[in-house]
């Protein structure tokens, strides 16, 4: 990081592009959960303090991800209200102060410990915040809209956190699911999106902060699927020897996040769960006929075999197969989103 800075510096950008990097928050800790007594972690304290001095020492910014999804997903006493912006239910009170909301909290634990190592004016940006939609039992569109409407409002207001009032600058995460994303912290890593994997919006967002409860985000244009065709259980194999070993394979190599408790496909009796599995496999190897057969127990079908809210997809076409088009419409409104922020 110091070399790279370094180099922009004798390259002539240091003042207009700076090098910073990311920390998730459990490098700062409360033993009380008040954010005045925030510190950072004993075993990181020396090398935070030695990077926070570098990013202030060339202008640069702390980025912090803070995830209050995570904060209910890791503790079943969590109270829920407290991981949104409703104001009406558990406060924090430290002090004078009474947080509403564990995102103020958190920022201001990170304000705290910046203080105690001596760099209390330290400028701070949130490179990631969000909320899942499938993978756990909060981890649905409608939570995530919840926390996004409550979010936007907040950062229109331009008030800031008790601690730093004004501005914030805060980062989005994520555009897109990530259907190959490592599920070690859990089945919801895979749905952080709010668009689909095929440039949808999942849910009403209103990026201004107006609080327009049925404003939609601007889908994706021209995109284009691969025949409309599933892969299912074959309705020929009858108590089907095997199967276990065959949903357990189309599942390690594809996506069954969304069969998980909480999930928009959990209540899928086994023989609808392997079906799923069977045609996110086939979809995510491009329909190859050969990723359509797990040993005769799956078969091709022309009707479309999503079930209420959960969705059997079609594989978009990749870059190199799109007949006549570009990726410019999704690109564009990729840009726009993120101008908005800048905006904000």
């Amino acid at each position: 990081m110091q070399n790279v800075q370094k180099a922009l510096n004798a390259a002539g950008f240091g003042n207009v592009i700076k090098v910073t990097v990311p920390f998730n928050a459990d490098v700062y800790e409360s033993h009380s959960d008040k954010p005045s007594d925030g510190q950072f972690r004993s075993s990181l304290k020396g090398q935070m303090t030695s990077i926070a001095k570098f990013l202030r020492q060339n202008k640069a910014p702390i980025l912090v991800n803070i995830y209050p999804f995570l904060s209910l997903y890791q503790s079943s006493n969590f109270p829920a209200s407290f991981a949104f912006f409703s104001n009406d239910g558990r406060k924090v009170y430290d002090g004078n102060i009474a947080y509403s909301n564990v995102f103020d909290a958190n920022y201001d634990t990170l304000v705290t410990a910046l203080k105690k190592i001596g760099v209390p004016d330290l400028k701070i940006m949130v490179g990631e915040v969000g909320w899942p939609t499938a993978g756990h039992k909060y981890a649905t569109p409608d939570y995530a809209q919840k926390f996004y409407a409550g979010l936007m409002k907040r950062l229109a207001a331009n008030k800031g956190t008790p601690l730093r009032p004004g501005k914030l600058d805060v980062y989005l995460f994520a555009l897109m699911d990530e259907d190959q994303k490592s599920i070690a912290p859990g089945p919801f890593e895979r749905h952080w999106g709010i668009f689909t994997y095929d440039g949808k919006p999942k849910y009403p967002l209103d990026l201004s902060g107006g609080g327009n409860q049925n404003e939609m985000l601007v889908a994706a244009k021209g995109v284009q699927y691969l025949p409309a065709q599933w892969c299912v259980l074959n309705p020929d194999a009858t108590n089907p020897v095997g199967l276990d070993d065959a949903l357990g394979y189309a599942c390690a190599y594809g996506d069954c996040t969304s069969l998980k408790p909480g999930s928009p496909c959990a209540s899928l009796d086994k023989n609808w769960q392997a079906s799923y599995a069977f045609n996110n496999y086939y979809q995510i190897n491009d329909q190859d006929v050969s990723a359509c057969d797990f040993n005769g127990l799956a078969t091709v079908v022309k009707t479309n075999a999503t079930r209420g809210n959960c969705l059997f997809p079609i594989q978009i076409v990749s870059d190199g197969g799109r007949i006549g088009g570009s990726r410019g419409g999704f690109m564009a409104g990729v840009l726009v989103l993120l101008a908005l922020w800048f905006t904000l």
